[in-house]
This record gives structure tokens, sequence and C-alpha cells, in this order.
């Protein structure tokens, strides 16, 4: 069982992983042992709520496809049960983060003491910048 949040969940069954060999350097253990995950989790033959699945299909993310499956693959450790817990982790993650709901902004106006600031500050930087002009000498 999969836990995405206190109401919602998956079952093992939805998540399809497979063992495959790693790719890249490694010698002989990489050659001989399948330790990377492969996986995939169908959105739409999910049992996630139809929310979750319509902002997962609406997001546009380099891990989902057209078809609207997702597909992870894991091979940064040399076991294979630590790359299987590492793209669980990275599945939960992207479901999260594509289903949260951003806070919407509320629009504020500047304080009085902020405007005074502001313009304290700008009275001073062009005070400076008037010292910067060219030395005259006075006519004799």
């Amino acid at each position: 069982m999969i836990i995405l949040s206190r109401t919602v969940s998956l079952a093992d069954g939805e998540v399809e992983i497979t063992a495959i060999r790693a790719q890249g350097a490694g010698g002989q253990h990489v050659n001989k042992a399948s330790t990377a995950i492969h996986l995939r989790f169908d959105i739409r033959a999910s049992s996630l709520p139809e929310y979750y699945k319509d902002r997962l299909m609406a997001a546009r993310h380099h891990l989902i496809s057209s078809d609207g499956v997702i597909v992870i693959k894991s091979q940064e450790h040399r076991s294979q049960e630590l790359n299987r817990e590492a793209a669980i982790a990275r599945l939960v993650a992207v479901i999260k983060e594509l289903t949260a709901v951003q806070k919407s902004r509320r629009p504020t106006r500047p304080t009085r003491a902020s405007k005074e600031r502001r313009l304290t500050s700008k009275a001073q930087k062009s005070s400076v910048k008037a010292l910067r002009g060219k030395v005259r000498r006075p006519q004799d």
C-alpha cells in the first residue's frame, strides 16, 4: 500500500515494477545483476480520485507520457530494493507536487512606512550621484 495522504492511497497492484539491468559504468556487478527498477503507473486505470486524475492528466511533466502513464527509472543504488523504494518515493513526490493546490495570491498595497523608506533611500542615492559630476575650477 502506497500512502499519498490521509485519505488517498494506492494499492501495490496498480504500480507495475520491473527489474532491469542498470546502464553505465560499474563493472561485472552491473553486467550480471538486474538492480535498476522501471516503474509504470497508469493514471486513468488507477483508483485515484477524479480530482487527482484530472490534475495529473492536465499537467505537462516529463515523466508523464501522452497516454497518461507515469514512467520512472531508478538506478541510483546498487541494490534492487533501494532502487524500488526510490522509484516509489519519486512517484509519490510527483503526484503530490502536481496535485497540490496553489494558494491564491491576494494583492496588497505598500504601507506608508515602506513608501517613506523607498523615497528616503531614493533621495539619498540621488544626492550621492549628484556629487559624481565633473569638478569645475573657479574662473580667475
